[in-house]
């Protein structure tokens, strides 16, 4: 009887797909679930982070916490495709809440949830703004918030403010835009107003930052 070769790496979790417009897809690119494909819902427009980019902020990231993700409790508030959520998981994320607004989105997402028995994932169904207005008047606190809202609806801007509530002492956040965030000290705009970019690049035309609140 022919004998598996030693040592051939696992194949990825195929994750199960709703219908037929799964014409895209990104992959986890560290941690357990390192190479598992997520299907991206291209028919809804959805514009998750690119696997390059995502290793860069990735990077970034792992230089302020120094790799240490343990206790790191983790808000993607516009979650999409998952990319980021489930990349933060797989790394070992203590907990991460996932918030999107679309019933077919978010179903996407406990497909997921459920193939990769994430259990440190929470997802919910929800508009971006209320769901972090209602986390802060609980008090609700996290390490990380991923930021990656659809652009020209001035979505960034209403919602960075209110992350300032919402994140611990020392905690992060992810913004992608189409503009840069990078102004003048007396062009800032005043949802700007006390955030640090600690790194920042762009990757054609997404603009993507690290910052940390400064009040």
């Amino acid at each position: 009887m022919p004998r598996k070769p030693a040592g051939k790496p696992a194949k990825p979790a195929k994750v199960p797909v709703h219908g037929p417009q799964h014409t895209n897809q990104v992959r986890i690119i560290g941690g357990q679930w390192k190479r598992t494909p997520l299907p991206v819902l291209t028919a809804l427009g959805l514009r998750p982070t690119p696997d390059r980019v995502r290793e860069t902020v990735f990077n970034w990231i792992n230089h302020q916490r120094d790799a240490y993700w343990a206790d790191a409790q983790v808000l993607d508030l516009f979650a999409g495709s998952g990319a980021l959520g489930f990349e933060a998981a797989s790394r070992g994320a203590q907990s991460v809440v996932m918030i999107d607004s679309n019933t077919q989105v978010v179903r996407q997402l406990e497909d997921i949830k459920t193939k990769l028995k994430a259990d440190n994932i929470t997802i919910t169904r929800g508009d971006a703004l209320t769901s972090a207005q209602s986390a802060a008047a609980r008090g609700q606190k996290f390490d990380l918030i991923f930021l990656d809202p659809p652009y020209q609806q001035g979505l960034l801007e209403r919602t960075l403010p209110l992350c300032s509530k919402l994140l611990k002492e020392g905690g992060l956040v992810y913004a992608e835009s189409g503009l840069a965030l990078e102004f003048a000290e007396q062009d800032a705009p005043e949802w700007m107003a006390n955030w640090e970019i600690i790194r920042a690049d762009k990757a054609g035309m997404v603009f993507y930052h690290l910052l940390k609140y400064q009040g």
